[in-house]
């Protein structure tokens, strides 16, 4: 059981020391994201296998 009263998590650390400037300076920045890398015919697995499928 957490003990709220002493609460040292990383979650309220990092709260207590946000940067609020930095913060939105990151919200505003345009950063390229990497394209997915293209998989391969044997990596493109469906979630459900086909053979299960009752939709069809």
């Amino acid at each position: 059981m957490s003990n709220t009263n002493n609460d040292t998590s990383d979650i309220k650390k990092a709260a207590e020391h946000a940067d609020s400037q930095k913060i939105a300076q990151n919200l505003q920045d345009n950063k390229a994201v990497d394209a997915p890398e293209a998989l391969s015919k044997d990596e493109q697995t469906s979630f459900i296998e086909n053979d299960l499928r009752t939709d069809k």
